[in-house]
């Protein structure tokens, strides 16, 4: 009948346990024995002594003036002792004591009598001595008896305890040990380790179902490892064929892959890299740090082979389960488009610097035909003069942004940081733009806090901003309409506020109506390229730029610049 592992430690436990309660039991027993003897001693002995001592006493005084006392006291003692007779030979001495004792009661003192009632007394002394002594040396004999057999049993109990406690966690330990060197093979993909405990508890259970999972994962690995190779290889030549650096991470920081472009930007072998920590492959090598680190995909430059390369980043994660497995940093090569974005940043420069002569020019001469000294125009003459001169306008305007915006793409954005006051710019901004407010009738409110702090930007960018804010407040707002621009101090940064009462932005646009050529749909002036520069004139000097709006209710345009 096999015994189960949960029983052989019950039965270990209970046996530990009547080992100690053997002992426990033996030293009570002897214990208790030696305890009741020394008590006999002192029961029985020890009061005949007593009583031994004050009849002697009490003796003496017979013939004293208390003899009526004393023979009272002798008298009781006598009597306690008649009932505390316990050794062989004390009765018959005692009983002798009473004779001599009587006779002194029924004749009166005689000499001859005290020495013989004396050494009455002194032989039940001695009987009880000799008892004393003797049962002494009993107990002492026994106590050394029970020494030897607490001893004894104390010996076994631990040799036998010992022998348990040696051998019993080897009946656990052993079977933990061949399991755990099973499981550390099988970790170690080494699919033909096998347990053998000829056990029939828990842990023959436990090695039979090993054995059965260590077979069927051996039967697995050999069934599917050549399709694994072939899955593998195609996967391999899959990547290294992308035109695209790649490199492929896991959700432990381990390095799957990195194709032969990936490995010839980071300028690594793939031993170096491939199955490494990333941590590992960070400390040595900068772009790869770059990588892991930049959590934006702003282009960025790489110098390949002394020319320099364009690159953005793209992260691709990796599921299995609906569970992340990992992600893939993909470098898309966008030098071409880069090399492209340049020239058409140069053309479209050198084409509106060209442009602004010959408008200035035809605008000089549009002014021209308006003096009457030159000669006078018909009303419809003025008209189409008026018309020329709108169109020009509109033409150098865009020009001028064509210009800023060519500046912005090149990263060449001149910044002249002075400590200006925000009342001045505002002022500056509301004075450039009272006659298109006057032809619309639009009143601008100015809401400026007291004492607000200097603030250090370029006056000139931050002014055209703010001009281009009210000239969008002014276009879109109904006639004899009103426009808020305020400035406030909000922690270490002071903010500008323009808002209109217009028709608003649709919300969905608000994360748009910053980018370049992007125009809310259903307006037609412009060119989308105002709000995109005044992003980038208020970014280049570390603020920050934003818009709010209500459909129908008008919208805010804000932005925030350090105070000095």
């Amino acid at each position: 009948m096999a015994v189960k592992l949960k029983t052989k430690v019950a039965l270990g436990g209970l046996f530990l346990f009547a080992l100690l309660i053997l002992v426990g039991a033996v030293s009570f027993f002897y214990f208790n024995r030696l305890t009741e003897d020394s008590k006999e001693i002192v029961k029985n002995n020890y009061e005949t002594l007593n009583y031994s001592r004050d009849m002697m006493k009490e003796l003496d005084a017979l013939t004293g003036k208390d003899s009526i006392t004393a023979f009272n006291i002798f008298e009781k003692t006598l009597q306690s002792q008649e009932e505390n007779i316990t050794e062989t030979g004390e009765k018959e001495m005692t009983e002798s004591l009473r004779k001599k004792f009587n006779r002194i009661k029924q004749e009166g003192m005689i000499d001859s009598l005290p020495p013989l009632i004396r050494k009455d007394i002194g032989n039940i002394m001695q009987v009880n001595l000799k008892a004393i002594d003797n049962k002494n040396q009993a107990v002492q004999a026994s106590a050394e008896r029970a020494k030897t057999i607490i001893t004894i049993c104390l010996t076994v109990c631990l040799l036998l305890g010992f022998t348990f406690l040696f051998n019993f966690p080897s009946l656990v330990a052993s079977p933990i040990a061949s399991l755990t060197e099973g499981i550390k093979a099988i970790a170690n993909k080494n699919y033909e380790q096998r347990v053998h405990l000829n056990r029939k508890d828990e842990f023959g259970d436990l090695a039979n179902a090993f054995n059965s999972m260590a077979e069927r994962l051996d039967e697995y690995e050999h069934s599917n490892l050549s399709r694994i190779m072939f899955e593998k290889q195609r996967a391999e030549t899959v990547i290294n064929s992308l035109k695209d650096a790649s490199i492929g991470i896991d959700n432990k920081g381990i390095v799957l892959f990195a194709n032969q472009q990936a490995l010839q930007l980071l300028n690594l072998k793939e031993a170096d890299i491939v199955s490494l920590p990333q941590e590992e492959v960070k400390k040595r090598n900068d772009l790869f740090r770059f990588l892991i680190n930049e959590q934006n995909n702003i282009p960025f430059k790489i110098v390949v082979e002394g020319k320099e390369n364009y690159f953005t980043k793209e992260v691709v994660d990796i599921s299995y389960q609906n569970n992340k497995a990992g992600h893939v940093i993909v470098l898309k090569n966008i030098t071409p488009f880069k090399e492209l974005d340049v020239a058409k940043t140069n053309f479209i420069a050198t084409i509106s610097h060209e442009l602004k002569t010959p408008l200035a020019s035809s605008d000089f001469s549009l002014k021209l035909l308006e003096d009457e000294r030159v000669g006078t125009l018909t009303s419809e003459q003025k008209e189409l003069v008026q018309s020329l001169k709108d169109d020009n306008k509109r033409l150098l305007r865009i020009l001028s942004e064509l210009l800023d915006m060519s500046q912005v793409e090149s990263g060449k954005i001149q910044l002249t940081l002075t400590t200006v006051q925000p009342c001045g710019l505002i002022d500056k901004a509301i004075g450039s733009l009272q006659n298109a407010a006057k032809q619309k009738n639009v009143t601008i409110q100015k809401h400026i806090a007291e004492n607000i702090p200097a603030i250090k930007a370029d006056a000139d960018k931050t002014t055209w901003v703010l001009n281009n804010f009210l000239t969008n407040a002014i276009r879109y707002s109904a006639d004899n309409a009103e426009i808020i621009i305020s400035a406030l101090q909000q922690g270490n940064n002071i903010i500008f506020r323009v808002q209109d009462f217009g028709k608003g932005i649709d919300p969905q646009y608000k994360d748009k109506i910053f980018d370049r050529y992007f125009q809310v749909p259903g307006t037609k002036e412009g060119t989308g390229l105002g709000l995109a520069i005044c992003k980038e004139f208020i970014e280049a000097q570390e603020g920050k730029i934003w818009m709010e709006s209500v459909l129908g209710k008008g919208a805010t345009f804000e932005f925030e610049l350090p105070i000095v």
